[in-house]
C-alpha cells in the first residue's frame, strides 16, 4: 500500500481518480458533491441497519458505525487536505471519519480509504446513472491482507431529483451484514451555515 503522497492538486479528488472522462458523464448531483475546495458541508438523513450478529455488533462497535435507525440526522464534512480528502461523517451524533487520496503505483486509478488502522482501495465505476464504489483490496495496518476477508458490499450514488443520494453496505466473510446506511444529502449554503 502506498502512503498518502505530499500534496495533492486542488481539481476534484474522485477527477483524478476516475479521469475527466468518466467523471464528467456522472450525474449532476454527484458530480457537484465531489467537487470543490476547501471545506464543504452536507446535511440530510439516513436509513441506518446494523448487522444483528454479536460479531457484526462487535465491528461496528470498533469502527463506530452509528446504529440502527430509520431516519437518523446525517451531517458529512469534507475538507480538502495537502494529502486528500478528510471526511467526518455525523449519524445522530456517531462519527465516522476517514481519509481519502488516490492511489498510486499498484494502486493507480484506485481510491484509497482510510479508517484508523484498515485500508481500503476502491475503484469507482460510473455506471448509467450512479457511480458505484466497489473494494478491491485492504489493508490492516499497513499490511496487504488476504482478498478472501475482503469486506463485501459496495456504495452507490446517485442523484434523486437533484440532490445527492448515496447507499452502502459493508459485509464480511462468515459475520454477513456489518452495517448498512442510505439517506439523501443536501450542501449546506454558507448563509445557512452561519446560523447553525
Amino acid at each position: 500500500m502506498t502512503a498518502p503522497p505530499v500534496a495533492v492538486s486542488r481539481a476534484s479528488l474522485y477527477r483524478q481518480v476516475m479521469g475527466s472522462a468518466a467523471f464528467d458523464v456522472l450525474p449532476p448531483a454527484v458530480r457537484a458533491f465531489h467537487t470543490g475546495d476547501g471545506v464543504r458541508r452536507w446535511t440530510g438523513h439516513a436509513e441506518v441497519r446494523r448487522g444483528s450478529g454479536p460479531l457484526a455488533r462487535f465491528v461496528c462497535t470498533i469502527f463506530g458505525f452509528p446504529a440502527t435507525g430509520s431516519t437518523v440526522p446525517t451531517r458529512l464534512t469534507l475538507s480538502s487536505e495537502d494529502r486528500g480528502e478528510r471526511w467526518v461523517r455525523d449519524f445522530g451524533g456517531a462519527i465516522l471519519a476517514s481519509r481519502q487520496w488516490a492511489g498510486q503505483g499498484l494502486e493507480q486509478g484506485l481510491l484509497l480509504e482510510r479508517f484508523g488502522p484498515a485500508c481500503f482501495a476502491t475503484a469507482l465505476i460510473p455506471e448509467n446513472d450512479r457511480l458505484r464504489v466497489i473494494p478491491r483490496r485492504w489493508f490492516l495496518f499497513g499490511c496487504p491482507m488476504p482478498c478472501a476477508l475482503l469486506p463485501s458490499g459496495e456504495g452507490v450514488e446517485r442523484d434523486v431529483g437533484g440532490r445527492f443520494s448515496f447507499d452502502i453496505t459493508i459485509g464480511l466473510p462468515v459475520i454477513g451484514l456489518v452495517v448498512a446506511y442510505r439517506g439523501i444529502l443536501e450542501a449546506v449554503q454558507a448563509s445557512r451555515e452561519n446560523c447553525m
